[in-house]
């Protein structure tokens, strides 16, 4: 059968993050891909201009009618944006996705500065949604939100994973994108092993949507089969390419090119 897998997120009207990006992400690894949207965007590689929430209640049945339908292999969470939906989308997930790997990107502020996440809504993630996560997917900003701990070098990334998984999430991954003088390495954690995943550093603009494409490249990953190591190892590797082969679009931050030719 072919995977399927469902992204929870929002649109971004450049192509480059949010669902679009997921579902370009998904067909790169002959993935199904489904979508609920939880907001539009009006972006483009310069910034984030206006967001537009949709009603929960219609965010949750997207959810409702794609899992009894077709069903779903996997679940990626990107953008959720408020109070509301992310208690809908929690209850969603409580339903249906109880034996379903749901792999949580804590989106909170654009390539750019601008905030994804409503005031106060950091919260409720933590409260309704992260406990019900296989994996999240933190940059290193998001992890200091959630974990309560500043990160300014490799131990402390760390300690900040090691306090996410106290929390009860059974794998986290910490990006080490934002930690500059350091190479791009990132940091799996669990209760089991700590795994340290080399990158090297890309000089690049273009890295809009790096976020969304990493962890819908996991998620790709485990609907195929994968066990959570090889699917981020994976994922890490096709986001490399992706960069290296970004298309070079816009006058700001660009886009990733989600089809390179060295396709892990």
């Amino acid at each position: 059968m072919i995977p399927r897998a469902l992204t929870i997120a929002g649109s971004d009207s450049g192509g480059g993050a949010g669902i679009q990006a997921d579902l370009k992400t998904f067909s790169a690894f002959r993935v199904y891909g489904m979508s609920a949207i939880t907001a539009i965007t009006v972006q483009n590689t310069q910034g984030v201009y206006k967001i537009v929430a949709v009603d929960a209640e219609v965010v949750a049945e997207q959810i409702d009618v794609v899992i009894e339908d077709i069903g779903v292999d996997v679940i990626k969470i990107g953008m959720l944006f408020s109070d509301e939906i992310i208690i809908a989308v929690a209850d969603r997930l409580r339903r249906y996705a109880k034996m379903i790997p749901v792999i949580v990107d804590p989106v909170m502020r654009a390539k750019g500065g601008a905030a994804l996440l409503s005031p106060g809504a950091e919260n409720r993630m933590r409260e309704h949604l992260l406990p019900l996560a296989t994996l999240i997917t933190p940059n290193l900003p998001e992890a200091e939100a959630l974990s309560q701990k500043e990160i300014n070098c490799p131990e402390d990334m760390l300690r900040a994973g090691r306090a996410l998984v106290q929390q009860g999430i059974p794998y986290v991954l910490v990006k080490g994108g934002h930690l500059e003088g350091y190479p791009s390495d990132d940091l799996l954690c669990s209760s089991q092993e700590e795994l340290w995943l080399k990158g090297e550093r890309i000089q690049s603009v273009h890295t809009h949507g790096t976020g969304c494409t990493l962890s819908s490249a996991i998620a790709a990953g485990l609907a195929q089969g994968h066990d959570m190591v090889e699917s981020v190892t994976r994922a890490k590797h096709y986001v490399s390419r992706a960069i290296l082969e970004a298309p070079r679009f816009g006058h700001g931050h660009g886009p990733l090119w989600h089809f390179p030719g060295d396709m892990p």
